[in-house]
Formats: C-alpha cells, structure tokens, sequence
C-alpha cells in the first residue's frame, strides 16, 4: 500500500485525536466520575463472633475548585449515607496544596459538608500530610492545632492523633486508633539521608487500647503497616491515591517506600490485614486513569 501525503496526514489526526482525547478523559472525565462504592467483605483475626460491622470510609479529598467542589462534596456525603454504615472514618488530606486550581474551598465549606455525614457510631478522622504541609502557621510553629483539624472538631467530628476509643455495638466491643501523620513536617538531613519529621507515635496509640478487643487503625500513610503487630485487626489508610494511574493492578507511581507493595487495596502480610483506599481527590495533578474515586464500604464479620 502507497504511504501518500494524504493517508499520513490521516494517522496524523486520528493520532493527534486519541492524544487529546484520552487527555480529556483522565482530566475531565474520570477524575469527576464517582462511579463506584469500592465494597470489601473481611473476616478478620480476633473479630469476635456475632460482630457485623459496616464502616464506611471516605480518603484524600483534597478539597479546591473545580475537582473538589463543595458541590461535589456535597453530592459525596449524600452517596455516604445512603450506605447506611455503621461508623464513618475519614483517612486524612482534606486541604489541596496542588498548584493547578482555579480557586479554593474555605475549611469552613468543606467541614460544614463533612458534618453532615451520619452514622450510628459516629464520625471519626485523622489528618494526612497536606492537612500540615497547606497550613503554614502550623508549619512556621512545627506544631498544632492544624487549620483543618480544628474545623472537623468544629464540625463536630471525633479527631484522633495517637489516640484511641472504645466503642460497642451489639453488646461487642472494639477499638478505634487514629495515628498522627508520618510526614507531617519537611524532611531533615543527617549522615547524607533524609528523615521525615512525623506526628505519629505507634507505641502510644495502642496504648491507649486497655483490653483485648479488637482495633481498628487509622493510618494516613500505609508505610506504617509493617510495625504494626498482629494486636490489630485492620489497618485503614489513604494517602496514595492508587497511584491515580493504575492500569492491570500496577501502579507506574505511588507515593509511599513500599512502591506497589501497599499501592491499592486489600493486603494481607503474615496474617495481618490492611485496606489501602483509592480515595477521592489527587495530588500533584489532577489525572486519573483505572482509578476512579471511590467511597470504600468495608463489611466486617
């Protein structure tokens, strides 16, 4: 077949066509498409029998215009409660400190959407990196309060830094652990490395817990998995976003040490469990590809 002018020209456009049009897609499509509660059915060591638990759980919101509207946020609280969950936990990084915006949502804004949220058992949350690292004052102190966590507990949510509570349903009990944010400061430089400065003090959190029962942790980054010991029953984080481009089960990047490892989903390691969620906004650019937003709806025992 003759190459003309005329047929280049033709694979040119439809070449120059896909290029624009899958930018369009993983820009203004599926970042804004919530096309899916992401459901997780968990049998869990030291689960007590009889204990049916629905968490609902809700990651990286990132709020800021237009991909985090408080419209958007709204319509996402909505979808939330009608699960009809048990308990609602939010896995940090409501503040955006990404550069292309076209405008931002006050705390107040967001906050005020959160604390619509209902669930028998509460609301309970923890901060993530950008929650320090978009407050400067908190920056500048090297310490709290955070502009975002004094606005959840304004909007009447639980917020846990290295602490923990019992709570019961169904005449069982269990615990609810929020860890401080590893990375909550920039990192500093000793012997040629560098080290992040972090709120977070495992150790103090799980002692917080004065029985047996079983825990569920909330950890913004997953790179704390593989020091948390077997005493709890699921580790809950967010923070990577699944790499916001993961194409058959791989991610090409994810912001954590373990790369992959702890990317997305459920991970099982020397029989401890860990649920990384997609979560619902993004960082650094706002692209999404095989990985669009997700409300996590986990079903225990």
């Amino acid at each position: 077949m003759r190459f003309t002018r005329r047929r280049f020209m033709r694979f040119l456009g439809l070449g120059v066509a896909s290029i624009v049009s899958s930018a369009l897609y993983v820009t203004a499509v599926e970042p804004f498409i919530l096309r899916r509660i992401k459901r997780n059915q968990l049998t869990l060591p030291n689960w007590p029998n009889g204990l049916k638990l629905r968490v609902a759980l809700l990651s990286d919101i990132h709020a800021c215009e237009p991909w985090m509207s408080a419209k958007r946020l709204s319509r996402i609280v909505a979808s939330t409660n009608e699960l009809g969950a048990d308990i609602v936990l939010l896995l940090g990084d409501y503040l955006s400190s990404m550069d292309l915006v076209t405008g931002s949502v006050s705390a107040e804004q967001w906050s005020a959407e959160l604390g619509r949220l209902k669930a028998p058992l509460g609301v309970h949350a923890i901060l993530g990196n950008h929650d320090w690292w978009a407050d400067k004052a908190a920056q500048e102190r090297q310490d709290g309060p955070t502009l975002a966590g004094q606005a959840l507990e304004a909007a009447g949510i639980k917020l846990y830094e290295n602490d923990a509570t019992r709570l019961e349903k169904d005449g069982s009990g269990f615990w609810i652990a929020g860890l401080g944010d590893q990375l909550a400061f920039p990192p500093y430089q000793s012997l040629g490395r560098s080290f992040w400065r972090g709120r977070d003090d495992l150790d103090a959190t799980l002692s917080k817990v004065i029985s047996d029962e079983p825990i569920l942790l909330m950890a913004h980054e997953p790179d704390i998995f593989p020091q948390v010991s077997d005493r709890v029953s699921l580790t809950l984080s967010g923070h990577t976003h699944g790499g916001q481009i993961r194409l058959f089960g791989w991610s090409p990047v994810v912001p954590s040490g373990f790369k992959n490892r702890y990317a997305y989903g459920h991970v099982v390691e020397n029989g401890r469990h860990l649920l990384v969620s997609g979560g619902l906004g993004f960082s650094i650019l706002p692209v999404r590809l095989g990985m669009p937003p997700e409300i996590n709806l986990v079903e225990i025992g």
